[in-house]
């Protein structure tokens, strides 16, 4: 074996997975096809709940200063994100270029092989690995491994060669999105509509200016090169009467709204993640976002099946989990583009919506539908109400330290907090020692009203979902860790 584990594909799911990996010491190889990175950024900012996940590794200080914001929208709707209390606000403008840069420095620090120029031409598996054929800067080669993750966007060859099955439907207009220097427009963060079209208008540092334009009516286009500047400047002047043809192109791209996902998320020992495993309209800026969160789901459990520590069918529920949610974003981005980019036969429902999102009730479905907040998983049932939802971030007074939630999660283990010093409920974790952090603290200034109220235990996953929750769980401790985190160490 090359490695225990190859991810095709260095953007923003391919370096989050590898980090994953090499947090529980896991041999992996990730191949690029690019030499370097274009410094173009087809993602701006992140959501809510990937600052959560940066922040759960303690990454976010890397990104600097951040200016964040609760305002959001859902499809050119504007809608008040701060309604979700003790979340983080979103990123509104770290481009995609900054986040690889400060991931890709991370996963390195961490030990990972990043080759990049190295193009996957194969992948093929038998009962005990995956070949992948690779050309790069020493030629053509074959590499081994037990695993292989296509995180190599929606192009995907790994999706192809294993022959995924990718049903869906096929783009019916194309969006220009470009980086423009030297353009002094007013800012139209979450868009504008016009008789024959809609525009974004986003400042970004250094003085360039972000535009999106969709002219209504335009038919997609195949294309293998990036449509020109003029072609940008022509359309904008269709669509709002401006003449931009004095900025400075700094890069320019187009993008459609096919809608695609695989039936299947895991095909034996070749798994896909992000973009490669589902494609869609990029409303809210969600799919960057939604990649980071399918890895971050796999890496932990793709790291105990590769140590021997759990059994293979932990795999399965990276599907189980992460396929619904993928299907729940097709449907919002669908949505999302029929509001904002239909005619003025769709006004009548734009017009309601705005009526009904002032509602608390909506505007937090929606909020938590667009972040990302309002995912949660089945973990075996019971009637505590962070099961399966994300660990909030509460203070923790030890007998001599205080941490935060958060901060316990950075090196990418389980955690058991035992809240009310049980030293019975630590003896029953103690064979999942080597896997699980067992932390005895007082959870600080929790509230009557919060769900961790009178809560005396909580067992975290790797990823800051809530596995088992005392009281209020079906399953007993040791159930809950041997699903999530294999049989003990005396089994």
């Amino acid at each position: 074996m090359d490695a225990a584990v190859i991810v095709v594909g260095a953007g923003p799911a391919g370096l989050i997975l590898a980090g994953e990996l090499r947090l529980a010491g896991i041999d992996v190889v990730v191949l690029e096809r690019l030499a370097k990175p274009t410094g173009e950024s087809r993602g701006l900012g992140f959501t809510a709940r990937t600052m959560e996940v940066f922040d759960q590794r303690g990454l976010l200080p890397r990104f600097g200063d951040v200016e964040t914001s609760n305002a959001g929208h859902f499809g050119g709707l504007p809608v008040d994100f701060g309604v979700l209390e003790g979340a983080h606000q979103a990123a509104k403008t770290v481009p995609q270029s900054q986040t690889e840069a400060v991931l890709e420095a991370w996963v390195k620090e961490l030990g990972t092989d990043l080759r990049r120029g190295c193009e996957v031409l194969s992948v093929t598996q038998d009962d005990d690995g995956v070949e992948v054929g690779v050309r790069g800067p020493e030629g053509e080669q074959l590499l081994r491994a037990a695993y292989v993750v296509g995180c190599d966007g929606g192009r995907s060859l790994v999706r192809k060669a294993a022959g995924f099955d990718f049903p869906g439907t096929a783009a019916t207009l194309e969006m220009f999105l470009a980086d423009v220097k030297g353009l002094d427009l007013p800012p139209r963060m979450i868009g504008e509509t016009f008789p024959d079209g809609m525009v974004m208008v986003g400042p970004l540092p250094g003085g360039v200016t972000r535009l999106i334009l969709c002219e209504r009516g335009t038919p997609p286009q195949r294309r293998t090169t990036a449509p020109s500047y003029e072609e940008v400047v022509a359309g904008w002047k269709r669509v709002t009467g401006q003449d931009i043809s004095h900025g400075e192109p700094v890069w320019v791209s187009s993008f459609g709204d096919a809608t695609r996902q695989v039936t299947e998320y895991r095909k034996d020992r070749i798994i896909l993640a992000g973009d490669a495993a589902h494609i869609h309209l990029p409303a809210g800026g969600q799919g960057m976002n939604t990649s980071i969160q399918d890895t971050m789901n796999l890496g932990w459990k793709l790291a105990a099946v590769v140590r021997g520590r759990a059994p293979e069918a932990l795999l399965d529920t990276y599907h189980g989990e992460r396929h619904p949610v993928g299907q729940r974003l097709l449907m919002n981005t669908r949505a999302q583009g029929l509001l904002f980019l239909s005619g003025p036969e769709m006004q009548p429902l734009r017009d309601v919506l705005s009526e009904l999102i002032p509602y608390e009730v909506v505007s937090r479905h929606l909020a938590g539908m667009v972040t990302g907040l309002e995912i949660h998983y089945d973990v075996g049932g019971g009637t505590h109400p962070l099961l399966g939802h994300r660990m909030p971030r509460i203070e923790l007074v030890g007998e001599n330290s205080k941490v935060s939630s958060t901060e316990l999660l950075h090196a990418g283990r389980g955690i058991l907090l035992d809240l009310e010093d049980n030293p019975v409920l630590r003896r029953r974790a103690a064979g999942w020692a080597d896997r699980v952090d067992i932390v005895t603290a007082a959870p600080h200034g929790i509230a009557p009203g919060s769900p961790l109220f009178g809560t005396a235990a909580v067992l975290v996953r790797p990823d800051g979902h809530i596995a088992w929750a005392a009281p209020g769980s079906h399953q007993d401790l040791p159930t809950s860790l041997e699903r999530w985190f294999g049989p003990h160490q005396w089994a």
